[in-house]
């Protein structure tokens, strides 16, 4: 697998090629970012005029787009344009990294699989931080065989690589993982802001907490109250990282995954509500912790 398209150079895209480049792999991106484009060239990567373009000569395919509709349209094309379907090698893999529904995941897959060719989801979990290291959690779903074809590449970028099931299970883990993360992080953020509305110092709540029970990932790697963590987006004004409207995507799906199941997910339920008002409230685009100032106290 000496070359690898990477199309969806965002946030996360972007660090997670850099690190393929810095592997010494052969490397094309394409993003409809111009910037984002000329940042992965200026570091080895090759560039391309289209994501076909792209993918055409690649061993290996990943992609990371931001939705469902536009991973459907990218791989399967329309009246106009030919899906990357139309123009891989039938000895390619293809790895979709975006976080979407399952069923999205589960179409593509079988087209692929009409066409002789492998598709495996494999969505995300560590942030930026984590894309930029090169220490990611990837859940993947796919064959056997896409699995451990994937590890040569996935290893580069991840530090943590699961093998959830068939196409379309890497999806759902994903949805379980991040709609328990909203959770943990409403909840972090109104205890933290009860301590202090009560005169306790926040770092030393965190502390505290990080070793008691109440531990959890959003208060040893993320902390939301501003000053308490460096180089978190809580201490850079809740810019970078994971933005809200991302959070809302993803509970709505994990809302609708409910749904279908039928399964109880009150607290999920609640977040979601929670994130959308915080959304409404002109704070998509900030990073998803920005939930504490929905319990900070207003000046």
């Amino acid at each position: 697998m000496a070359t690898v398209a990477f199309i969806g150079l965002g946030n996360m895209g972007g660090p997670m090629a850099a690190n393929l480049i810095k592997a010494g792999m052969t490397v094309t991106v394409f993003d409809l970012n111009p910037a984002a484009v000329d940042a992965l060239t200026a570091q080895g990567a090759l560039s391309a005029k289209t994501a076909c373009g792209a993918a055409a000569a690649a061993d290996v395919v990943i992609t990371m787009l931001p939705a469902g509709k536009h991973v459907r349209g990218l791989y399967q094309g329309d009246a106009n344009n030919k899906g990357l379907l139309d123009v891989v090698s039938k000895h390619a893999l293809l790895i979709d990294c975006s976080t979407i529904d399952a069923d999205t995941a589960r179409l593509v897959g079988a087209k692929a699989a009409e066409k002789g060719i492998e598709f495996m989801d494999a969505p995300v979990s560590g942030g930026t931080a984590g894309a930029a290291a090169g220490t990611l959690t990837f859940i993947c779903g796919g064959s056997d065989a896409a699995y451990a074809k994937a590890q040569a590449v996935l290893t580069v970028m991840g530090g943590n690589i699961f093998h959830a099931g068939g196409v379309g299970a890497g999806q759902i883990a994903k949805i379980c993982n991040n709609m328990l993360l909203s959770v943990l992080m409403v909840g972090t953020s109104e205890s933290l802001q009860l301590g202090l509305d009560n005169g306790l110092d926040p770092k030393v709540l965190s502390d505290i907490m990080k070793v008691s029970s109440g531990g959890n990932w959003t208060l040893e790697k993320y902390n939301p109250c501003p000053g308490v963590m460096e180089n978190v987006p809580s201490s850079k004004g809740y810019q970078g990282g994971f933005m809200v409207d991302l959070m809302v995507k993803d509970l709505g799906l994990s809302q609708e995954a409910a749904l279908a199941s039928n399964s109880s997910t009150p607290m999920g339920s609640l977040a979601r509500s929670l994130y959308v008002n915080h959304a409404r409230q002109g704070n998509g685009s900030r990073d998803f912790s920005s939930i504490f100032e929905q319990f900070s106290k207003k000046k």
